[in-house]
């Protein structure tokens, strides 16, 4: 599995053409693979992310982004974030996402009770559904944390409506 890992950190090319590996060579990277640009959820965790922007800091960890658009509608789309330095990947044919193990969502994963009631809390704190959907719907998102050219921790979502605890993946980051 090394073997493999460090094979995807190598062939993987953020948009600003260095790999996943050579950038985790030089600072711990939080790698966050987003569903598509409308995605409720997608919004909540990059709202999350830029509230944690201090404790990403201090820990010395870089953002990537990994997205099914352009860069042009990924950086319309960044920009209300705050989010300060960070790097994207774009990725519309969601080979990067298959790599990583992530794979597309079944109906239960997507659809559903709970994921209403959660995508009515996210709205009701002002992360409001995009009628600009940019990639696969289906897709389903992760987290990857990666240090000197290993994956340290990941959060895989079980549905997308699942909000990972952003304190304990920046916590076991070891630098």
């Amino acid at each position: 599995m090394e073997i493999l890992t460090k094979s995807i950190l190598q062939q993987t090319i953020t948009s600003q053409g260095i790999s996943l590996h050579d950038l985790s060579m030089k600072f711990p990277l939080m790698v966050v693979f987003l569903r598509h640009f409308g995605c409720i959820f997608c919004r909540e965790a990059l709202k999350d992310l830029s509230e944690k922007k201090s404790q990403l800091e201090l820990k010395g960890i870089r953002l990537v982004f990994v997205h099914m658009g352009d860069d042009e509608a990924a950086d319309e789309y960044f920009k209300d974030y705050n989010l300060g330095k960070f790097y994207t990947i774009a990725d519309p044919d969601c080979n990067v996402y298959g790599a990583f193990g992530l794979t597309k969502g079944s109906f239960g994963q997507i659809f559903g009770l709970t994921i209403m009631i959660r995508g009515l809390q996210a709205n009701m704190n002002g992360n409001a559904y995009s009628l600009k959907q940019i990639g696969d719907g289906f897709q389903m998102p992760g987290i990857f944390l990666i240090n000197a050219g290993s994956i340290e921790e990941s959060f895989i979502h079980n549905k997308v409506s699942d909000r990972p605890d952003y304190e304990e993946l920046i916590a076991c980051c070891v630098i």
